[in-house]
């Protein structure tokens, strides 16, 4: 028996989830229906066609990609607040994300995250050109770092691996701790802290104007 009471955020919420765990082809009206347990026409009557239904969801994802909230107690700690939970959202909607930058909505996507970045970059006394360089920087970092990261995880398996490689080199390495670290897995999380820190600790840190465009 077909349910009565569904309201149209079910159904965005049940299909958010369908495409976060396998991706936009999979979303069918059938098969929304289905984990619904509704009829297809209730389907249609709450979203429309299934093109209706992927643009919403693609402004429901820039709607809640929209709440960058920074914490810490410095410029430094708050500005790697933002790009934590940039890189966060990134990474845990991955799919839906791809549909936003299919439908050209990527820039108004990520304006939140800029806004926030530009608001504590303002804080930390840098304005115009020096503060715009600060924002990109941090965003390209953010958006480079995540690619890599899913590179990795859908590349492969190698064979040889990098522990197999660096142990190799160990033996004949001038600088044997060096390969003993990168023959370990690598801990993404804590190398995207330490690496954005550093980053924007050296952008604030540089006095007088920037030389060239930002960029």
């Amino acid at each position: 028996m077909a349910r009565s009471a569904l309201t149209r955020e079910e159904v965005l919420r049940a299909a958010a989830a369908l495409v976060r765990e396998l991706g936009p082809d999979a979303l069918t009206m059938r098969g929304l229906a289905a984990e619904l347990g509704t009829a297809v026409t209730s389907i249609y009557w709450h979203v429309g066609n299934r093109e209706s239904l992927l643009d919403a969801l693609v402004e429901r994802t820039v709607a809640e990609l929209a709440a960058v909230t920074a914490h810490g107690r410095t410029p430094v700690d708050r500005i790697v607040s933002v790009a934590d939970a940039l890189r966060r959202d990134l990474r845990e909607h991955p799919h839906l994300v791809a549909m936003v930058h299919e439908r050209g909505l990527t820039e108004r996507m990520f304006l939140p995250a800029q806004r926030a970045l530009a608001r504590e970059v303002h804080a930390a006394g840098l304005r115009g050109t020096r503060a715009a360089r600060v924002v990109r920087a941090v965003q390209f970092q953010v958006v480079g770092y995540v690619l890599v990261e899913r590179n990795r995880e859908r590349a492969p398996v190698q064979s040889p691996g990098e522990e197999v490689l660096w142990n190799a080199e160990g033996d004949t390495s001038p600088d044997p701790a060096l390969a003993r670290a990168l023959a370990r897995p690598v801990d993404t999380g804590h190398l995207f802290a330490v690496s954005v820190r550093a980053l924007v600790e050296g952008l604030l840190a540089v006095p007088g104007p920037p030389r060239g465009p930002v960029g």
